[in-house]
């Protein structure tokens, strides 16, 4: 058994601040919940509106956390797709996701279907990271 009692953030890697937040934020609906700068560093954080946690860490790779080298290569991992799913987001209406986030110009990879376990579809952010929405199959 563990102590621990929360999941209170998840990390994504983004290659622009601005461009996550238009995203995320504009096109998805998350809302910010931290953004703070010190020392080049940014902390930007965003999440379900109304739920304190988790909040998705969106982090551009370089320094301080990494050299550029290393940088690089994350940058073309996350560019080629390569870095798995990023996230499942979980809604009651998958299919009417799906539409309103297409009319938004959202890069979908498959479209909304019915798997029987639930309803489910795969998009991209602009930067490469593949996200699933899935709407699950209630119980009963």
């Amino acid at each position: 058994m563990t102590n621990f009692n929360a999941i209170t953030h998840a990390h994504v890697w983004v290659l622009d601040h601005q461009e996550a937040l238009d995203f995320y934020v504009g096109k998805l609906g998350l809302e910010v919940k931290a953004d703070h700068s010190r020392g080049g560093f940014r902390w930007l954080t965003v999440g379900v509106p109304g739920e304190a946690i988790p909040e998705i860490v969106l982090d551009v790779p370089g320094p301080p956390v990494m050299d550029e080298k290393t940088a690089a290569q994350v940058r073309d991992l996350v560019t080629k797709g390569a870095t798995g799913v990023a996230m499942v987001l979980k809604t009651s209406d998958c299919f009417g996701v799906y539409e309103r986030l297409r009319a938004k110009g959202v890069e979908f990879t498959q479209e909304a279907i019915d798997h029987g376990y639930g309803v489910d579809c795969g998009l991209r952010d602009p930067f490469g990271n593949q996200i699933r929405i899935l709407q699950p199959k209630t119980r009963g």
